[in-house]
């Protein structure tokens, strides 16, 4: 999942170089922690969030496939 979460990250991005996916499991399922350039957060999250609930969509979709939780958080 976080190999998933950093290449969409890294396709939005203008510095590819500073996109960080962290992973962390817990009682709940995964939950991965994305962080960019604070000059690329806006290309993450997007108009009214539309962006970031898309990369969200995603990865839920993908961990259903897989049969567990995950939770993406933007920093």
């Amino acid at each position: 999942m976080r190999e998933l979460v950093e290449t969409i990250a890294k396709a939005l991005v203008d510095t590819p170089s500073e996109v960080v996916v962290t992973e962390q499991e817990n009682e709940k399922g995964i939950l991965l922690t994305l962080k960019v350039a604070p000059s690329d957060i806006g290309k993450v999250i997007g108009k009214q969030g539309k962006v970031a609930n898309a990369i969200r969509s995603v990865v839920k979709a993908a961990g259903i496939r897989k049969g567990v939780h995950v939770m993406v958080d933007i920093e």
